[in-house]
């Protein structure tokens, strides 16, 4: 399945506006707000995985792009303060836009969507896992600095 990059441009330019509606105002201000990539490396990252994805999904669908986008923009969302089911919201937001700027998707494309989607998830659950061990590795070493 493949389709204009226009439509894909269109596609990303819709999922980052979205997405970055789910912030709250202030770091919603910022993330739309600074375009430089030093200054706003969160915002950065989620336009530019973002981009990357819409045009995988709606191109070649290569699995390592795929891969590396997602991973970037589920580290990101998995450390700041969602729960679980709004850090992957993004990923289902993309029904909406795409019915919004093509109509209603191929079956091809749901499958695809699908697919992303349980990739953003397996990604999700092994960061928590590595942020849930980073916690419990420093608790053992404040426990061990206390017992001096």
């Amino acid at each position: 399945m493949s389709v204009s990059g226009a439509i894909a441009e269109i596609v990303a330019e819709r999922w980052i506006e979205r997405t970055l509606a789910s912030y709250p105002a202030e770091a919603h201000a910022l993330l739309c707000g600074e375009t430089d990539p030093f200054r706003n490396p969160a915002g950065h990252a989620i336009k530019q995985s973002l981009t990357t994805l819409a045009h995988e999904l709606l191109g070649e669908m290569e699995e390592s792009a795929i891969a590396t986008a997602l991973d970037a923009l589920v580290r990101l969302r998995a450390v700041q303060d969602f729960r679980p089911s709004d850090a992957l919201r993004f990923i289902f937001d993309l029904r909406d836009v795409v019915v919004e700027v093509i109509g209603a998707p191929p079956q091809a494309l749901e499958i695809r969507i699908d697919e992303m989607a349980l990739m953003a998830f397996d990604q999700y659950m092994a960061c928590r896992d590595q942020i849930a061990g980073l916690r419990e590795k420093e608790l053992r070493l404040r426990m061990q600095c206390a017992a001096k």
